[in-house]
């Protein structure tokens, strides 16, 4: 293209867009005036949802732990066995006394009896407990 053949389109390009931000900027009046209370109760209710996702994923976002290390002076000093230590990892890992028999391949009363010492060793009366108690000492991960 020319050089004059060019500037016309640019002043043609720059007057089409000038008319264009024009029609939307009237269309963005009227809509402002006839909805005016819903537009803002919308940006009001969008920057209270943002700002709950932005909180709440900095109250539930922990930060990422290096590999897991159990606490051998516990361990030691609760008198904890090998096979207790079996047991309490299956009672984390949710399975019922009779699972842990079958997976460890001991009958369901030594089961039983492991429970019992860990119990006393950890001093919880239950299984929920037993688990809180075991990882916030770091026995298990």
């Amino acid at each position: 293209m020319s050089r004059p053949m060019t500037r016309i389109v640019i002043i043609y390009a720059l007057l089409l867009a000038g008319g264009a931000f024009a029609l939307e900027w009237l269309q963005y009046q009227y809509f402002a005036k006839a909805y005016s209370v819903e537009i803002y109760i919308i940006l009001i209710a969008l920057g209270f949802a943002a700002l709950g996702i932005w909180v709440g994923h900095r109250l539930t976002t922990q930060k990422p732990r290096g590999p897991f290390e159990r606490n051998m002076a516990a361990l030691q000093s609760l008198g904890i066995s090998g096979r207790e230590l079996e047991v309490l990892e299956a009672l984390a890992g949710g399975q019922s006394n009779k699972e842990i028999a079958r997976t460890l391949a001991i009958s369901p009363n030594t089961v039983k009896t492991h429970v019992a010492k860990l119990y006393a060793k950890l001093q919880v009366n239950g299984r929920v407990r037993a688990i809180e108690e075991a990882r916030s000492l770091h026995l298990i991960p």
